[in-house]
């Protein structure tokens, strides 16, 4: 069973109907959620698992809108150009699963401030969608969080609209924060953690951490089941030269768990951290509470999401 632990510091000056609005929205899990997907999909490997282990969930998540979000490392020359393999990455999946969704572009830069966004057709989308939605959409944000900061920037509003699942930062009781898709967009990162939004975090460490495959196990589980599932093993294989005694974190399959496989995560909710420029986290009780998964159950993610992976038919 699910678990759930309430720290008590600041809960008590909290009171009211918003307050049990947000305690709801936190801990309901819908029977099927409806999704928009926010990632960077050229990044690593991991995103690509994600957005197959969604589209084949889809008796749990109504998936709305897919949002290509910006990144930068080896892969990319630039912000822009992360973001842009990240569109086309999402393409190609698309294509290899023969499904259709809509894809809207990205930030083609992270914020310069707390106050202006970068406009972009996936944050005017996820603004016009939030708004219009009738029950909370979910925000399933997988990297650099600049295409939501800036929606929220747009329109404050839609925080009362949507419930955000975000994979970034460690743990709250490490000694520093510092992960890549918090550090990438350090203002956005802050505006997640500030700006009210009902918001489930999921860290790296210690949580996601745990969500690791090999190349033989992808083989002997999934291999030739389908073109996606061959698709997945060359691109893990392709991560690094030498496989022997080499494992690889999935880390993105956890936000899609969150809704498809809630039983596999365990939770605490407690103030929102205040996230400093220096990547630590400072906390002050009387802030609005919010969720962060304390432990993942990797056997019972990679079941369900192997499971759906044979599954799939060309």
């Amino acid at each position: 069973m699910k678990k759930i632990t309430l720290s008590l510091a600041g809960v008590f000056l909290v009171i009211g109907s918003s307050f049990a609005q947000l305690l709801e929205r936190l801990s309901h899990i819908p029977a099927k959620a409806n999704v928009v997907i926010d990632t960077d999909a050229f990044n690593e490997v991991d995103d690509q698992f994600a957005l197959v282990y969604a589209i084949l969930a889809q008796e749990k998540l109504n998936i709305q809108a897919i949002y290509s979000a910006p990144f930068i490392n080896k892969r990319a020359k630039s912000v822009e150009d992360g973001m842009e393999k990240s569109y086309q990455e999402i393409q190609k999946i698309l294509e290899l699963m023969k499904v259709k969704f809509p894809v809207y572009k990205g930030s083609t830069d992270f914020l310069k401030d707390k106050k202006t966004p970068v406009k972009s057709a996936a944050a005017e989308d996820l603004v016009d969608r939030a708004m219009k939605a009738k029950e909370p959409l979910y925000v399933l944000a997988l990297g650099a969080p600049t295409n939501v900061a800036s929606a929220l920037i747009m329109k404050p509003e839609i925080k009362d609209k949507i419930v955000l699942i975000w994979l970034g930062g460690k743990a709250p009781h490490f000694n520093t924060a510092r992960e890549y898709n918090l550090l990438q967009d350090m203002h956005s990162s802050q505006i997640l953690f500030d700006s009210g939004v009902p918001m489930i975090q999921i860290p790296t460490e210690p949580v996601t951490s745990h969500l690791v495959t090999t190349v033989a196990e992808l083989q002997a589980n999934i291999g030739g089941a389908n073109k996606i599932s061959d698709y997945l093993i060359e691109i893990v294989k392709g991560y690094s030269p030498d496989h022997f005694a080499w494992s690889k974190v999935i880390w993105d399959i956890a936000v899609i768990a969150a809704l498809v496989e809630p039983s596999a995560l365990s939770y605490e909710m407690r103030s929102t951290p205040i996230l400093t420029d220096q990547m630590t986290y400072s906390y002050d009780g009387s802030r609005q509470i919010y969720k962060v998964a304390t432990f993942i159950n990797r056997n019972k993610v990679f079941k369900d999401m192997f499971t759906r992976f044979k599954a799939f038919k060309d």
